[in-house]
C-alpha cells in the first residue's frame, strides 16, 4: 500500500519543481561591452540620463587610450570642450593647478599622468548610483533575442547571465559589433566605394600603425635606471628617432622629441612615431592568444626603444615610472589602437561631408564635434600607398554613424563607429571618442526607457539632451558654452538657416558662427529657403546690405505664415527681446547681429523642433 502511495507522489513532486520558472536573471537598460574610452563615457552617460547600466569592464583602470593605453597627451577640442570632454579636462585643471599647468609639451594643450585621468574616471562613475561596473570583468556569449542574453566572467572567475535591452560596443576594434554579426569595413576603401577623390583606387586591408606606450619619469641627475638590454636590440632601429648621430633635416632635436610627451611631475610619454615606437599589426580578426603574441611583439619595441633612449642618447636619469601602470614590465595596460574595424552605420561620414557639410544633409543630425586634422600612421608599413591628405575644417559626427544598420539595438561608443577609413585619421583622437561615448550612452538611455529601438527614436530629443549637457552639434569655435546664447546657435546651426564658415587651421581647424557679424538679405533668405523651398523671396534693391531687426522680424512673419504657425509668438517682442530672449538694444532701424538672429528664429520660428530630421538623412548623399 505505502509503494502504491509513494509513486503518486513522486510523480507530484517532479511535476512541481519541473514547473518551476527559470531563476529570474539581472536584467539592465543598458550593457556596454568594451575597454575602450568611449565605453567609460557610455557608460557615466547612460546612468546619468536614468538608466539601469552595467559595464563589463576587462581592465582594472576606466578610460580606454586616455588612461590605460598611456596616451595622455590629448589631441584636438582645445576650444570645443563638448560635454563629458570638457567635464574631464575641468576635473584635470583642478587636479594640477589651472590651464596652463596642463599644457607641458609643445603640440597637445592636455597633458596628464595616465593614473590621474584613471582616477577621475572612477570619481566621475562613482557618482552614478544607476552604474553598476565589473573591472577585469569579461563577456563570454552573447544571444539575440527580445532582449540581449549575455554571459559575463568576473575578476574572480564566476560566471554570471544577464538581460539588457541596449547593447554597446565599447571595445577598440568592434569585437562586439562583429560577434554578434554586424556587417563592417576593415582597412582601406576604395576611391569609387566612399567618393573620396584621394583615396587609394583599390581598396586593401591596411590599417593604422599601433602602439604600446609607456610612462618614462626623471628619477633626477646621476641616477641610473637603464633597463635591461632587451633581446634583438640594435640601436640602427631608432636611428633618426632624433637629430642625435642623424643627418637628416626633418628629425627633431631630441630634447624635443621628448618634449612632445612631456607630462607633469617630471614624466614623459613614449608614443613617438618618427623612427619610434609606432608597430604595424592587423590584429583586428585575430583571435586573443593571436593578438597577445603580436602585443609582445609590439611591447619588446618600445622597450628596445627605451634601452636606445638611456643608453645612445644618454638619458640614464628616464626611467620606466614605478608609479603608473600596474602591470610587471610597468607599460601600459593596453596597446593604442588607432583603427580597427568600422560598422556600417545608418550613415557614413566621408572626407566630402567634411570638406563641404553643407552640400549634404547629414551635418544637421551632429552629436559629436572634432577639429584634429586627417592623420594616419602608416611609416611602419612600407606597402600603405601614399594619401594627399586634404586640409579640412572643424567637423561634426552624424548620429546615424553610432548606430548599426542590420543589428537592432546594438550602440557603438568608440572608434569602430561608420566612417571611411579616411575620415578615421581624425574621428578617432580622444575628445572625440570621449563624445562619441557620451552620445552612445545617452542614445541607448533614452531608447531603453522609451522600449524603441535607437533607430526609432527623435534625433533632434537625443540633441536636446547632448545640448543641455554641454555638448556641441555643430562645432561653432565662437560660440561658447558660456554664451548665454549657446543651445539657440546650437540648434538653428543645425538647421542650416545660419550657417557656418569653416576654415582649415593647423593642427586645429575651425568652424566660425560669427555671432557679432551682419547677415546679407540674400544669405537670409537663401537660408530659410533651403529651409523650406515654399518660402521665395524677391527684392528689388541691395541684395547684399545687411539685415535690420525690423526686416529680420517682418521676414519671420511672413516665413511663419508659409510654415502655417500661429503668430502670438510676436506679440509683445520689445518686452521679450531684452526679457525672455535676454538681449539687448531692441532698434527696429539697426542691423541685427547673428547671434541675435539665431535667437529671434529660436524663440518664434523654433524650426529646430518643427522639422525632423532621421539618422541616416539623405544616407550621406548629395542634396
Amino acid at each position: 500500500m505505502y509503494k502504491k502511495l509513494f509513486i503518486p507522489i513522486l510523480f507530484f513532486f517532479s511535476l512541481l519543481f519541473s514547473c518551476q520558472p527559470e531563476p529570474k536573471l539581472p536584467n539592465f537598460d543598458v550593457l556596454i561591452l568594451g575597454e575602450g574610452t568611449g565605453a567609460t563615457t557610455a557608460a557615466i552617460q547612460s546612468a546619468r540620463s536614468g538608466a539601469k547600466t552595467l559595464l563589463i569592464h576587462p581592465l582594472p583602470w576606466l578610460g580606454g587610450m586616455l588612461t590605460a593605453a598611456g596616451v595622455s597627451a590629448t589631441d584636438g577640442n582645445h576650444q570645443l570642450p563638448s560635454g563629458l570632454w570638457g567635464e574631464f579636462r575641468e576635473h584635470l585643471r583642478n587636479h594640477y593647478g589651472g590651464t596652463d599647468s596642463l599644457f607641458t609639451g609643445w603640440v597637445s594643450n592636455t597633458m596628464f599622468e595616465p593614473y590621474v585621468g584613471a582616477q577621475i574616471w572612477d570619481e566621475m562613475a562613482a557618482a552614478e548610483s544607476n552604474l553598476t561596473i565589473y573591472k577585469n570583468g569579461t563577456w563570454k556569449t552573447i544571444e539575440k533575442g527580445n532582449n540581449w542574453k549575455v554571459q559575463i566572467q568576473k575578476k574572480d572567475g564566476t560566471e554570471e547571465t544577464v538581460l539588457t535591452k541596449i547593447l554597446i560596443d565599447g571595445t577598440d576594434l568592434g569585437d562586439v559589433a562583429a560577434q554578434v554579426g554586424a556587417t563592417y569595413d576593415l582597412g582601406m576603401d576604395s576611391r569609387e566605394k566612399t567618393g573620396e577623390s584621394m583615396a587609394p583606387e583599390k581598396g586593401n586591408n591596411i590599417v593604422q600603425d599601433l602602439t604600446y606606450a609607456a610612462i618614462l619619469k626623471d628619477f633626477g641627475e646621476g641616477e641610473d635606471k637603464t633597463i635591461p638590454k632587451p633581446d634583438n636590440y640594435n640601436p640602427l632601429e631608432f636611428k633618426c628617432c632624433c637629430k642625435n648621430n642623424c643627418d637628416k633635416e626633418e628629425a627633431h632635436e631630441c630634447e624635443k622629441m621628448l618634449s612632445y610627451g612631456k607630462l607633469p611631475n617630471k614624466k614623459y610619454m613614449l608614443n613617438w612615431p618618427k623612427v619610434g615606437n609606432d608597430f604595424y599589426a592587423n590584429v583586428s580578426e585575430m583571435q586573443p592568444e593571436e593578438r597577445e603574441i603580436i602585443y609582445e611583439k609590439a611591447r619588446q619595441k618600445t622597450l628596445r626603444y627605451i634601452y636606445y633612449i638611456q643608453t645612445e642618447l644618454g638619458y640614464k636619469n628616464l626611467g620606466l615610472a614605478d608609479d603608473e601602470f600596474p602591470t610587471k614590465d610597468r607599460l601600459a595596460l593596453m596597446p593604442y589602437h588607432r583603427e580597427g574595424r568600422r560598422i556600417h552605420g545608418l550613415t557614413q561620414l566621408n572626407v566630402n561631408h567634411i570638406l563641404n557639410p553643407y552640400d549634404f544633409e547629414i551635418y544637421k543630425t551632429g552629436i559629436a564635434v572634432g577639429d584634429y586634422p586627417i592623420d594616419h600612421h602608416h611609416a611602419e608599413n612600407e606597402n600603405a600607398p601614399d594619401i594627399d591628405f586634404p586640409m579640412v575644417p572643424s567637423f561634426n559626427v552624424p548620429a546615424g554613424c553610432l548606430i548599426a544598420n542590420n543589428i537592432d539595438n546594438l550602440l557603438i561608443a568608440d572608434k569602430a563607429i561608420s566612417v571611411t577609413n579616411i575620415v578615421n585619421g581624425s574621428s578617432r583622437l580622444q575628445p572625440v571618442i570621449i563624445q562619441i561615448g557620451q552620445a552612445a550612452g545617452l542614445i541607448g538611455a533614452i531608447a531603453a526607457k522609451k522600449n524603441i529601438s535607437p533607430k526609432e527614436l527623435s534625433v533632434r530629443e537625443v540633441q536636446d539632451s547632448l545640448i543641455s549637457n554641454n555638448g556641441y552639434v555643430m562645432p561653432f569655435i565662437d560660440v561658447t558654452i558660456d554664451l548665454p546664447h549657446f543651445a539657440s546657435v546650437q540648434r538653428i546651426g543645425a538647421t542650416g538657416i545660419l550657417k557656418g564658415t569653416g576654415i582649415p587651421y593647423q593642427w586645429a581647424n575651425q568652424t566660425w558662427f560669427y555671432i557679432n557679424s551682419t547677415i546679407s538679405i540674400k544669405d537670409f533668405h537663401k537660408g530659410l529657403s533651403d529651409f523650406d523651398n515654399r518660402h521665395i523671396f524677391r527684392f528689388r534693391g541691395d541684395e547684399n546690405s545687411p539685415v535690420t531687426i525690423g526686416e529680420a522680424i517682418t521676414t519671420l512673419k511672413q516665413f511663419s505664415k508659409i510654415l502655417n504657425l500661429e503668430n502670438t509668438a510676436f506679440n509683445g517682442l520689445k518686452e521679450k527681446w531684452e526679457g525672455d530672449f535676454g538681449l539687448n538694444n531692441y532698434n527696429e532701424s539697426r542691423n541685427i547681429s547673428r547671434v541675435e538672429l539665431a535667437v529671434l528664429i529660436d524663440k518664434v520660428i523654433d524650426p529646430f523642433h518643427l522639422k525632423q530630421v532621421t539618422f541616416n538623412i539623405n544616407k550621406g548623399s548629395r542634396k
